[in-house]
């Protein structure tokens, strides 16, 4: 037996092989994936590059060294969340295709964080970190401690990720996790907005001293320790630098000692998890808590409907990112207007503006289930039934949601006296893109891909783009007429009369909602077999 083990081959050049062998046969299937991915390998080196030769340039800054660390534990942040939100990026990140086959853990976990470091990702990170090491290292001993920091900084990045996907493998391949993989899109733009008011805050003069603080803190956590050694050795304090070195050796130490108990665990244990979210899913479904929902609703048709629609919110992963994405950006736009120095209520339109945009392609987001939809539309008064009951859907999740923007945007940036009018007109925009979106939703419909990233379906992205922003630029062509009140108020100086456009602005609204879905309810009605197709494509 010892010596069948001993002759056996390594398994680190077959998972190699692997790796490249899938890759290959991935860019094999169309040429516009093949063309993607050398753009993403030459954006990617593009940037690896210019990171490190900025890092380099900033060589002798009084504080490189807080920069340095704060961008490694950042570089960490994302390693470690890379699994949660690109569970599919990587096929071999699913270590439950492995579990019939005879390999022991500890091999296996050496030969994944070899093959781990093909790609991209690893190129990016050792760039940025040999940038970091260059810009810290003022003498040999700095530079001694350079060549381990770097080489431990990759390995815990890379192994932080691995032991992540592994430990939470059977939450991202079931429903949840890919809801959680598809919401990603919302995290990236919260993400894109902390990044501009840093970047806004970092390029005043001095604006690297305001890192100190947390330089010093991120200092003493790993992988970061590693740089910050780096920078101790330059400065002479030896004893620091051994413990940052220490850390971040213990820290790769502890994190493999945890990806190969939940590797063993993974490959040895049965998965349950399934059932067990299966039994709790009946359960919720059997309890009184939705028969309670549904007895608050109207009754008829809409009440099914609006039942329907909030069920499609709250369970399909597409549906759930848009209303998310919508939501969050809605309230995020006046909170980063007023820390960026230039807040101003008219900023609250943005509540209005993404909520109302939720109308539009209704059919399309019922996808292929669009046909059972149809069957029971037969007349312009079933469309028109359908319509509203979406539309009331939308407005009792947006009415609110637009109040407390509204009100928390005069609150902390105010005035308090443009309350009214902004509230109004906020209601107004609402309204008419509800109409727009009903009647584009019969005129203009696409086909929205169940599976992927992709919220059109090809050869149908013309048709999504004139719906969606020729639709908003009508529905913001017909708030023109209180958009003129209001000019007209401010200007004759008759601002004790502002308060007339919010009930001016509730009522347009509703009732410009009202004649788009009239208007869009026959063509529904007319255009079924045309919609159908177009909703299926995908």
């Amino acid at each position: 037996m010892t010596r069948e083990s001993a002759a056996a081959p390594s398994l680190t050049p077959v998972f190699i092989r692997l790796k490249l062998s899938l890759l290959r046969n991935g860019l094999r299937q169309s040429t516009g994936r093949t063309l993607a991915y050398l753009a993403s390998i030459a954006v990617g080196l593009l940037g690896a590059a210019g990171v490190a030769v900025g890092l380099i340039a900033l060589r002798g800054n009084a504080h490189a060294g807080a920069l340095a660390v704060l961008l490694t534990g950042i570089l960490t942040l994302g390693w470690a969340v890379m699994p949660l939100f690109f569970p599919s990026g990587d096929e071999t990140l699913d270590p439950t295709r492995l579990v019939m086959l005879p390999l022991r853990p500890r091999p296996l976990i050496v030969s994944l964080l070899v093959a781990s470091l093909v790609g991209i990702g690893p190129v990016f990170t050792l760039a940025l970190v040999t940038g970091s090491v260059i810009m810290l290292a003022h003498g040999t001993a700095a530079a001694v401690v350079g060549v381990p920091a770097v080489v431990l900084v990759v390995l815990v990045c890379v192994s932080l990720a691995r032991a992540v996907a592994t430990a939470s493998v059977r939450l991202l391949t079931s429903r949840r996790g890919r809801d959680l993989a598809v919401l990603s899109g919302l995290f990236v733009a919260i993400g894109a907005q902390g990044v501009n008011i840093a970047a806004q805050k970092l390029g005043r003069p001095d604006g690297l001293s305001v890192l100190e603080p947390l330089g010093e803190v991120l200092r003493w956590v790993p992988p970061a320790s590693a740089i910050g050694a780096v920078d101790d050795a330059g400065r002479g304090a030896y004893g620091r630098a051994a413990a940052g070195l220490a850390l971040t050796a213990l820290a790769l130490a502890l994190l493999l000692h945890w990806w190969q108990r939940t590797l063993t665990t993974l490959m040895t244990s049965p998965d349950s998890s399934t059932l067990q979210a299966v039994e709790k899913d009946s359960a919720r479904g059997s309890g009184a808590g939705e028969r309670g929902l549904a007895r608050l609703l109207p009754g008829g048709r809409t009440g099914p409907v609006m039942l329907r629609t909030l069920r499609y919110a709250w369970r399909d992963p597409k549906s759930k990112m848009a209303w998310a994405t919508a939501l969050a950006i809605g309230l995020l736009v006046p909170i980063v207007s007023s820390v960026q120095g230039r807040g101003t209520i008219y900023t609250a339109f943005s509540a209005s503006a993404l909520l109302g945009m939720q109308m539009y392609n209704q059919f399309g987001q019922d996808t292929s289930a669009f046909w059972m939809v149809a069957s029971t539309i037969a007349t312009p008064r079933d469309a028109y039934e359908e319509l509203r009951a979406r539309a009331l859907t939308l407005a009792l999740v947006a009415v609110p949601y637009v109040t407390l923007v509204v009100i928390g945007t005069a609150a902390f940036i105010g005035p308090w006296s443009a309350f009214l009018e902004v509230y109004g007109l906020s209601l107004a925009l609402l309204g008419t893109l509800l109409a727009t979106g009903a009647v584009t939703s019969a005129l203009f419909p696409y086909s929205i891909p169940s599976e992927g990233n992709k919220n059109v379906a090809p050869g149908q992205g013309a048709i999504a783009w004139f719906s969606l922003f020729g639709g908003f630029l009508v529905g913001v062509a017909l708030c023109l007429p209180l958009l003129g009140l209001t000019i007209w108020l401010h200007v004759a100086g008759l601002h004790g009369l502002l308060w007339v456009l919010l009930p001016a602005g509730a009522v347009y609204g509703l009732g410009v909602a009202e004649a788009g879905l009239r208007v869009a309810a026959p063509r529904v009605a007319g255009r079924l077999p045309e919609i159908l197709a177009a909703v299926s494509k995908g």
